[in-house]
């Protein structure tokens, strides 16, 4: 898009390829041989390759790994595997300088939101599968990338994540976590979820607050370090703690023990069917949930729906937005705020959080 700043891998190009042979139905490793390679032989991207044998390898490897001798690291799995290659470079002392490699996603789980929505980003048709695949494969051979935001989420466990897709609670996260034991379906595994959870419809009770987009400088987001690559950062702390190297501080939170500032706006109702906050503009291949989403907007993508929606209704919206055509049906339950930051905060721990894909235990969180 216009105004985007480029920059682009040199040629020839060493990638470091990490691949997770379980995700989606299994098939990554094939595709990658079958699909990957040659384009990428033929754009003089010469590729390592390190295959996951479990959970956390690959947040290990870029955590611990000397990066240097690669240009751009390739991730091609689910969306699940991205988040821990972006949290392992963010436990590096040397983050800062960590966070500038390029990061690809090439699409190779059920949930492959981001590959969606990159793809919507450079304007191609919407495609899935292998086809998503070449038209991702195609946009690392041209070889352009761009900064893309992430969001700093904290728990009232004290937890700290950094996320490049999305938070859920309710629906949503029910039907991510519960359709897991249909990954062998690949993305119809969502369908299938869908229609389980719709049948036993739950409410979630809790408190949602946010920051508007629009309260500092009329409507445009605040300017920003372009070198940063985090939008909001950590729990302040007393000026002179932070050590070089430390993650970023978060600016616009105040601890989850102290009500949310007075600027801020506290929804009205408590129960709720879902709450989605999301920076991307695809949930999954299939689900335009942000058209107005991009990569660098500096913006969190608030969603929540609050009880009383009929089942048919839910059913409707979640079919209108395989185009992003949800929000044309004007739905009173259904409300969208582009906001700077948001905090959560259950009223019992009930449901399944998640983010990027991954199920967190269900606690008070902010980003």
């Amino acid at each position: 898009p216009p105004g985007d700043s480029y920059g682009v891998l040199p040629r020839p190009c060493h990638a470091l390829v990490l691949l997770n042979p379980q995700s989606g139905s299994g098939r990554a490793l094939d595709d990658f041989q079958a699909v990957v390679q040659p384009m990428l032989a033929e754009a003089d991207i010469a590729t390592t390759v390190f295959v996951t044998e479990r959970p956390h390898h690959a947040h290990e490897k870029v955590r611990d790994e000397d990066l240097s001798q690669w240009d751009t690291l390739v991730v091609v799995s689910g969306d699940g595997l991205l988040f821990e290659v972006v949290n392992g470079l963010m436990e590096r002392p040397d983050w800062k300088e960590a966070m500038k490699k390029p990061l690809c996603i090439l699409p190779g789980g059920s949930g492959n939101a981001l590959a969606a929505s990159i793809n919507y980003y450079a304007g191609y048709d919407h495609v899935a599968k292998k086809k998503l695949l070449t038209n991702c494969t195609f946009i690392l051979c041209k070889g352009l990338y761009t900064q893309m935001d992430l969001v700093s989420l904290s728990t009232a466990s004290g937890k700290r994540f950094f996320s490049f897709l999305g938070f859920g609670w309710g629906f949503i996260s029910d039907v991510d976590i519960d359709s897991e034991k249909y990954r062998w379906l690949g993305s119809a595994r969502f369908t299938l979820g869908t229609l389980q959870c719709l049948a036993k419809l739950r409410v979630y009770q809790g408190r949602l607050s946010y920051l508007p987009m629009a309260t500092e400088q009329g409507s445009s987001p605040a300017p920003r370090d372009p070198q940063a690559p985090v939008t909001n950062g950590r729990i302040p702390q007393p000026a002179g703690t932070e050590a070089p190297g430390s993650v970023p501080p978060d600016s616009l939170l105040v601890p989850l023990g102290q009500p949310v500032p007075a600027h801020w706006t506290v929804v009205p109702e408590e129960e709720f069917v879902l709450v989605y906050a999301i920076y991307q503009s695809h949930l999954g291949t299939n689900l335009l949930m942000a058209p107005a989403a991009r990569l660098h907007d500096g913006c969190i993508h608030l969603f929540y729906m609050k009880a009383g929606i009929s089942r048919v209704t839910l059913l409707k919206l979640f079919l209108a937005m395989s185009r992003g055509t949800h929000l044309d049906l004007n739905c009173p339950h259904l409300c969208y705020v582009p906001v700077r930051a948001f905090r959560l905060e259950p009223r019992v721990a009930a449901g399944i959080m998640t983010v990027d894909g991954e199920a967190l235990a269900c606690e008070p969180v902010q980003g």
